[in-house]
């Protein structure tokens, strides 16, 4: 039986990129992306919670911040923990490409596993990098 995990999302940042190192040494920053659409008449708002590793984090810390606008390209994961006798689950994108999107003044360049400044970005998003779990990703 074949599957497949893959997520795609265009929103904006509700907050500046959160930043923290595993005892690795691996970089994880963590964000939350709005993902608005309107229906008869009426604004509904998603809020979807992503995180990227290593290089794309390296790129997602130096140039994105809150309001900017972000294509996002990864997969779905949720994990879950014991707290207070309670069983606790958390759901959230893993992702493994980011392009910013928008104005020149808000973003610049893409974040593909690595970083090339781009003048000025492209609205559509381009295929990605899928890095190798076991060389790429700390878990």
């Amino acid at each position: 039986m074949a599957s497949l995990n893959k997520v795609q999302i265009i929103g904006r940042l509700g907050k500046d990129p959160e930043t923290r190192m595993t005892p690795s040494g691996a970089k994880a920053v963590s964000f939350s992306v709005a993902i608005s659409e309107k229906y008869k008449g009426e604004e509904k708002t998603e809020w979807i919670n992503v995180v990227l590793w290593n290089k794309v984090a390296d790129i997602a810390e130096q140039y994105l911040k809150k309001g900017s606008e972000v294509y996002i390209e990864g997969k779905m994961q949720t994990s879950s923990w014991e707290q207070d006798g309670q069983k606790k689950y958390k759901t959230e994108v893993i992702g493994f490409t980011m392009q910013m999107l928008g104005s020149k003044q808000d973003n610049q360049g893409q974040a593909q596993g690595g970083f090339t400044p781009s003048p000025a970005p492209s609205p559509a998003p381009t295929p990605g990098y899928f890095p190798n779990p076991q060389e790429d990703l700390p878990f």
